[in-house]
């Protein structure tokens, strides 16, 4: 008989799933002991327990796990020059990834290691074992073939087809490993009654289960009638460690499935509580779940979830952003409207017109963060391992000497941006056209840099110290620290040039409204070029004029959110905004 063999065609998004290498219980229960028969041309497992019967969960397995649909063919789905952006702008550090894309109905050829191909349709025994025969390592030829079948997303009648096979051949027995494995499946494409079914069984066999296989049953049973197993299982997984973000998320998914708005909203609290950060997924299937809905306890929920995200400068992603416009748009009533735009520079959002929040800290804010700077950064911090205590108070005592500064340049980082061009005429180019606005200009640099060589010529460094305030540290000093402390010393007017994103010195302040602060009067007071022509003219990129947190003035929201096709590092913000206006 001609086997038809050929490659599964779809690559969707798996939900992720370690197989298990050992199994819960002792080591008698180590294997589920299942016998099968044929009756005509249909498969069916029954479940034979050695130590005790149940014959309720040995009917459901019988008439449940054996039913099958008629296999059906699987389909795959879709899954210039560009103008500078400012320094902590998200796509400024990588541009937009490339993404995948596969035509539909296209089948994609896969490079196996083994000729073994695998099946469009369920096998009989003597097809399997035919296949087994191809295949290089028979020992493992089970596992990996059910690890195909995940990985591919095949047909669950082309899985249960497998597991008859096996467990005509060992004698009705059927590796827990494997029974794990079709449950994936089972989940990752939401056959529901299957999900019951192995549940039923796992309960019966098992007291407890391993971490993998409750998140698991979380995730199939959640749309179910037995949702509100899900909360035991919840327990379950308490008693061992704290439950991940998405065993909760699945669990509060599964109460506003069936209308449990308190006991999703708890669930979402007990999250906070234990610091465990909820997924985007979770906080859409809120917004979602109110589209429409008429309930002002609920409203002041989700406001507050937007609160929350303000408060610990998160951004939502598109899709989530797209749901939290859905919902004001459907509050009854309200007449919100809302729109996708990019701020200008001056802080005006050009739908509605409001001006965002300054990003500029005030008085109070300012002081709080220079103290706290100068204390977890500056005194008694990492610099002291390259910069000795006696180079501090000579610095401290050359500040107190000088005027308040304008700008803080950062000598060495900027010269090494142009290597084509001499480091010292990229300084002296600098810092003339820096004095030329009548500003007070501190450069900071390294002793080497005045022995004078071809890339510092001494008689352009002689330039730049009879132009601006200089201090040159020893060379294996730290100067970040001095660049720090000399900015903030000049007050908050003071800018500074340089390149390096101090997230070293940000990662040691103490706290994150400490560190958002930090955040905030960094975007506001860093300057980096934006073109430069040597001997001629330097442009410097704009700073940020407004914060870039969601912020609300009552009849309109502003919400800062990650476009799907761009990488954003951690340090930088997203461009585009979600403008939420109530119309009158």
């Amino acid at each position: 008989m001609t086997i038809l063999l050929t490659f599964c065609r779809t690559l969707q998004r798996l939900w992720k799933h370690r197989l298990y290498q050992s199994i819960p219980g002792s080591k008698n229960q180590t294997f589920f002991i299942l016998s099968s028969f044929i009756k005509k041309e249909q498969r069916y497992f029954s479940l034979t327990l050695p130590f005790f019967q149940n014959t309720k969960a040995i009917n459901l397995l019988i008439s449940k796990i054996t039913s099958s649909s008629n296999s059906g063919k699987d389909r795959s789905k879709k899954e210039s020059s560009v103008p500078p952006h400012p320094l902590f702008s998200a796509g400024t550090a990588k541009k937009k990834s490339k993404m995948l894309e596969y035509k539909k109905d296209q089948p994609h050829c896969l490079t196996f290691s083994s000729p073994v191909l695998l099946p469009t349709k369920p096998l009989n025994s003597e097809e399997w074992e035919k296949v087994k025969e191809s295949f290089g390592e028979k020992d493992i030829f089970e596992n990996w073939m059910m690890t195909q079948m995940i990985k591919y997303n095949c047909s669950i009648n082309i899985a249960k087809s497998l597991l008859s096979w096996i467990s005509r051949k060992n004698d009705g027995i059927v590796e827990y490993k494997l029974l794990l494995g079709y449950l994936t499946l089972c989940v990752s494409q939401r056959q529901t009654r299957e999900v019951v079914d192995i549940y039923e069984i796992l309960k019966i066999r098992y007291k407890t289960l391993e971490t993998e296989g409750y998140t698991l049953l979380i995730r199939g049973l959640i749309h179910s009638d037995k949702w509100r197993e899900t909360l035991t299982l919840l327990e379950n997984i308490k008693k061992v460690m704290s439950p991940s973000k998405n065993n909760f998320g699945d669990c509060i998914k599964g109460a506003l499935l069936h209308h449990e708005v308190d006991l999703a909203w708890n669930l979402y609290l007990e999250m906070l509580n234990l610091r465990v950060i909820p997924s985007w997924e979770t906080f859409q299937a809120f917004f979602d779940f109110a589209k429409g809905m008429k309930n002002i306890q609920f409203e002041r929920r989700l406001l507050d979830i937007l609160l929350y995200l303000r408060h610990n400068q998160m951004y939502p992603t598109e899709p989530f952003a797209q749901s939290i416009k859905a919902w004001f748009e459907s509050i009854p009533e309200k007449k919100w409207r809302g729109e996708s735009v990019t701020i200008h520079k001056s802080g005006h959002c050009p739908a509605c017109g409001k001006m965002l929040e300054s990003i500029h800290l005030n008085p109070e804010e300012y002081e709080f963060l220079k103290q706290k700077v100068l204390k977890d950064v500056l005194d008694g911090g990492d610099q002291y391992r390259k910069t000795t205590p006696k180079e501090i108070k000579k610095f401290e005592n050359f500040i107190k000497s000088c005027p308040p500064f304008d700008i803080v340049i950062d000598g060495l980082n900027i010269t090494k941006m142009f290597p084509k061009i001499r480091e010292s005429q990229t300084l002296l180019d600098v810092v003339s056209q820096l004095t030329k606005r009548n500003l007070q200009v501190l450069v900071l640099g390294r002793k080497h840099m005045l022995n004078g060589s071809s890339r510092w010529q001494k008689n352009e460094i002689t330039a730049v110290q009879n132009m601006a305030h200089c201090f040159f540290a020893d060379n294996v000093s730290e100067d970040d620290a001095f660049l720090l402390y000399a900015t903030l010393h000049s007050g908050n007017h003071c800018k500074f040039l340089t390149r390096d994103l101090m997230r070293d010195h940000k990662a040691c302040l103490p706290d994150d409204k400490t560190r958002h602060l930090f955040f905030r009067w960094q975007q506001g007071h860093q300057l980096v070029f934006l073109h430069y022509y040597p001997g001629k003219k330097i442009i410097f990129q704009s700073v940020l004029t407004y914060d870039t947190v969601i912020q609300t003035t009552g009849d309109s929201w502003h919400i800062p959110y990650d476009e799907n096709l761009v990488k954003r590092y951690s340090y930088e913000v997203p461009t585009k905004w979600l403008c939420l206006q109530q119309q009158n």
